[in-house]
């Protein structure tokens, strides 16, 4: 089991998620819930698609801060 860092935005109609380590690994949904669950769906089966390539699955190394200032 791995575990990847998402970055949920306020896309002004819904809400957008990415996952830095997965480039091209989105999802968008109307609410915080829906967007978590898409973008695990999104995680699986881009990792699926990577598998069935044969190219290697990134091993998750982002991290996520807060600053405050």
């Amino acid at each position: 089991m791995r575990r990847y860092a998402i970055v949920v935005e306020d896309a002004g109609s819904n809400l957008a998620a990415y996952v830095p380590d997965l480039p091209g690994c989105i999802a968008t949904g109307d609410t915080v819930e829906d967007v978590a669950r898409l973008i695990r769906e999104a995680i699986e089966l881009h990792l699926e698609g990577l598998i069935e390539e044969g190219l290697p699955i990134p091993e998750p190394s982002s991290r996520v801060e807060y600053v405050e200032v």
